[in-house]
């Protein structure tokens, strides 16, 4: 079982409000808070988003370099995907693959893609 992730922000005030919205619809808690970061837990596992340390703000991230590439969301139903897209759509979120929207995964594959303000790729998939 999936203990917890840290993730490394550029902006922990514009994160957080993206994060705290997003996980909180899925049931997640606000679990620590601190000035440099906090964490949302559903469960035994827990998200944790930290401040990156100004010296380390010029190596933006790229989801297609070595390291993480996204993050994945377990969805109920393809209706709750089809609320969360029009939901991050109101949001001015920014949506990827959205002329293959919701099969960009594959004709089996029910989900919405789209990316957090440092532009981390999520998925809700049912």
């Amino acid at each position: 079982m999936l203990h917890h992730v840290e993730i490394n922000v550029s902006e922990l005030g514009r994160s957080r409000e993206f994060w705290e919205w997003f996980l909180t619809r899925l049931g997640y808690e606000l679990y620590q808070d601190w000035d440099q970061g906090f964490s949302f837990k559903h469960g035994k596992t827990y998200l944790v988003f930290v401040q990156t340390e100004e010296r380390f703000l010029d190596a933006p991230y790229h989801r297609k370099a070595t390291g993480l590439n996204h993050l994945a969301f377990h969805a109920e139903s393809r209706a709750e995907v089809d609320e969360m897209a029009s939901l991050l759509k109101q949001k001015g979120v920014k949506l990827l693959y959205e002329d293959r929207y919701p099969y960009a995964g594959g004709p089996e594959h029910y989900a919405v893609f789209f990316e957090d303000p440092d532009r981390i790729k999520v998925e809700f998939a049912c």
